[in-house]
């Protein structure tokens, strides 16, 4: 005998296994507060980031999406290693501009 998944039911395991799948920035994203944080603008940023940077990369920049004083220490260190990692954000986020703007 087959079972059949009622359709609210395979609704929820989509929706679960697409935010177990999310990357760092995407749930990051999802869960700030900003006015054009959703899903489909989430979903886009953490494209952008898999194109861009390296996971390492990825979980350092997630942590910066809401906390705006990291971010200024990153940019304000004098260490090659956040030097270069700026850079590589700098270019995701003028990429994340381009590729994932409303409208």
């Amino acid at each position: 005998m087959k079972t059949t998944i009622p359709a609210a039911a395979s609704l929820v395991i989509c929706l679960m296994a697409s935010s177990a799948f999310a990357g760092p920035i995407e749930r990051a994203c999802n869960k700030s507060s900003r006015d054009a944080a959703n899903r489909q603008v989430c979903s886009c940023i953490q494209s952008v980031a898999d194109q861009i940077l390296n996971g390492t990369d990825q979980r350092r920049a997630a942590k910066l999406l809401n906390n705006p004083e990291k971010a200024y220490e990153v940019w304000q260190s004098q260490s090659r290693a956040d030097d270069a990692f700026w850079e590589r954000y700098q270019v995701f986020g003028a990429q994340v501009e381009t590729s994932c703007a409303a409208g």
